[in-house]
């Protein structure tokens, strides 16, 4: 709708996991090194875990548009299912015919699987996304995967990217096999406030802006301060930004528009339903602190 009002190719603040669209900034950057370690190394199993919308699916995504021909993958994004679903999904998935499933059937394919990848020089990657969501069951059942190997190398090397609830998962006592073989793990951060605003410049500049200040200096901490520098909940807000912007025919987004579009948006981890400016929070506080003074002299005087 506003795309051609600001002179757009697209809308620059998309939900989806765009690779294009990727900020790099230094915790991704260290998140997508530690993947890469994994990969290149066969080092078993890697953990990254960050919160809700820290932008770990679209990390995947631009790891998995750069992987080289001879790395063969599954990527799994919806865990909960029983382990016989997620044994006869993964095989589905490396192209294996499974038929009538049977767990002893789906080992010794897959087995054998492994052993002619690696005879062909090709590399083997599992890559469960919302891992958080996995059972104690099937974090075990995948652990007992990765016993596949040689004496030289993993057969089989394993990536689990969740929420934060993973890591508490992974302390059950009956895990303590699977933490022993996690060679690299790495929790992303939010973005930082001065990474706001190069974060809202890199997507206009591939949404095919041309202008990257859309966005003034008031608007860019008025947007951290009320995400808190969470990826997905700053699209969330800057769409609806440009969205309002459009409306009142403004051509530069600034702290007022900012406020305005966050006034009826309930974004991801966030409990207050809309923006309170500093001042405002000052004089609410003055406010409750006169109404303490005068209930406190009704009471002692009365």
């Amino acid at each position: 709708m506003y795309e051609r009002f600001y002179y757009l190719n697209e809308k620059p603040f998309k939900i989806t996991p765009d690779p294009r669209f990727l900020f790099w900034s230094e915790g991704h950057k260290e998140a997508l090194a530690h993947l890469r370690y994994g990969i290149e190394e066969r080092k078993g199993f890697v953990v990254i875990t960050g919160d809700v919308g820290t932008g770990k699916t679209t990390l995947l995504q631009a790891l998995l548009a750069g992987l080289k021909d001879n790395i063969r993958y599954a990527a799994v994004s919806n865990p909960g299912m029983s382990v016989d679903d997620f044994l006869y999904y993964i095989g589905n998935a490396f192209g294996l015919s499974v038929g009538t499933f049977s767990k002893a059937q789906f080992l010794m394919k897959f087995s054998d699987f492994l052993h002619e990848s690696a005879r062909q020089g090709k590399y083997v990657l599992l890559i469960v996304d919302e891992a958080h969501k996995l059972s104690v069951e099937l974090l075990e059942e995948i652990r007992l995967l990765s016993n596949m190997e040689t004496a030289e190398e993993k057969l089989l090397n394993i990536f689990l990217v969740g929420q934060p609830e993973l890591n508490q998962k992974l302390t059950d006592p009956s895990l303590l096999p699977l933490r022993q073989r996690i060679c690299a793990s790495y929790h992303l951060l939010p973005l930082s406030r001065e990474d706001v605003g190069e974060y809202l410049k890199k997507r206009l500049l591939v949404a095919g802006a041309k202008f990257n200040n859309l966005f003034n200096s008031g608007a860019v901490r008025a947007i951290y301060k009320y995400t808190k520098g969470y990826p997905r909940a700053i699209n969330i807000l800057a769409d609806q930004a440009l969205l309002t912007g459009f409306v009142r025919g403004k051509k530069e987004i600034n702290t007022r528009i900012i406020r305005e579009a966050s006034k009826d948006l309930t974004l991801p981890g966030e409990k207050r339903s809309r923006f309170f400016p500093a001042w405002l929070k000052w004089a609410m506080g003055a406010v409750a602190g006169v109404v303490a003074v005068v209930l406190w002299g009704m009471y002692y005087f009365s």
